[in-house]
């Protein structure tokens, strides 16, 4: 049996800039995490071990307490609220996301039409859009994508443009910027603010799935990453299961001679590590 791995597995910068500080975050004062830190439920339960309490909205949190901004960012409101209760904020957005927030402010400020490619509902999502202003549209693949041009077509603007979940799918994005620019009236800027690392993983994962007889995804069954590395793999390799961890794998039988690992951004490597051994043994 040959098992192929990507040399990306583990966490991206992103997430172990966001985990490493939380969990040295130490305070006499009560602790709160605005929302799951990263998607990884293992992930998660170290923060929680570690006297920090996951909230799903800021009025959870006591006043003159301590909110740490999980890696995903959070919508512009949240840092005035903050503000206005003596919270202190420790902010671990992703660089990457906090740069699409710079820039939506930007166009926003200089009045143009912004679409927002990325998945709906997610958290980074939620807050890219808090950034834009009321001249905005949400795409969230090529099957909403004249809705959002009809909108900013019928618009009184004449100048658009789009940026890109940092998580999103690479060759879904390349569809919908051709798309945009066929069909868009007036400038369009294309911002793909798709981060570096996503963009490693998508690749790896499209050429090991071409080349194996079945492709293991790591990763939180809620994270945008790992299932967009799924989607990926299971274009090319019908055999592509998905896990969170190595007890997924008690009842599957593993035959395959091939076997390519991948993992999602926010997966520690000590559980890609335990699958491997898992499998060999």
């Amino acid at each position: 049996m040959e098992i192929i791995t990507g040399k990306y597995n583990g966490f991206c910068y992103g997430v172990k800039r966001a985990v490493d500080g939380a969990l040295s975050t130490k305070s006499d004062k009560k602790v709160y995490c605005l929302g799951e830190l990263v998607h990884n439920k293992q992930v998660v339960e170290k923060v929680k071990n570690n006297n920090i309490e996951i909230i799903e909205t800021l009025d959870e949190a006591e006043d003159n307490s301590i909110v740490i901004i999980r890696a995903h960012g959070v919508e512009e409101s949240i840092y005035r609220e903050a503000s206005k209760r003596n919270i202190e904020i420790i902010d671990y957005t992703c660089p990457f996301v906090n740069k699409i927030h710079e820039i939506c402010k930007s166009y926003r400020d200089n009045n143009y039409y912004i679409f927002v490619v990325g998945i709906n509902d997610h958290p980074e999502t939620i807050g890219n859009i808090s950034y834009c202003g009321d001249n905005y549209s949400l795409i969230t693949g090529m099957d909403r994508i004249d809705e959002a041009i009809t909108t900013y077509n019928n618009s009184e603007l004449n100048k658009s443009m789009v940026i890109f979940q940092t998580t999103y799918n690479t060759i879904i994005a390349n569809e919908i910027i051709e798309y945009l620019k066929e069909n868009v009236i007036g400038e369009l800027v294309v911002n793909n603010t798709i981060c570096a690392s996503t963009e490693l993983k998508q690749n790896e994962v499209k050429e090991i799935s071409k080349n194996v007889d079945m492709m293991i995804i790591i990763g939180g069954k809620n994270s945008s990453n790992t299932n967009k590395l799924y989607d990926i793999a299971k274009l090319n390799c019908n055999n592509t299961i998905k896990i969170e961890t190595k007890e997924d794998l008690k009842d599957i039988v593993i035959k395959e001679n091939k076997i390519g690992i991948i993992s999602g951004a926010s997966t520690p490597k000590e559980i890609v590590d335990d699958v491997i051994d898992y499998i060999k043994k």
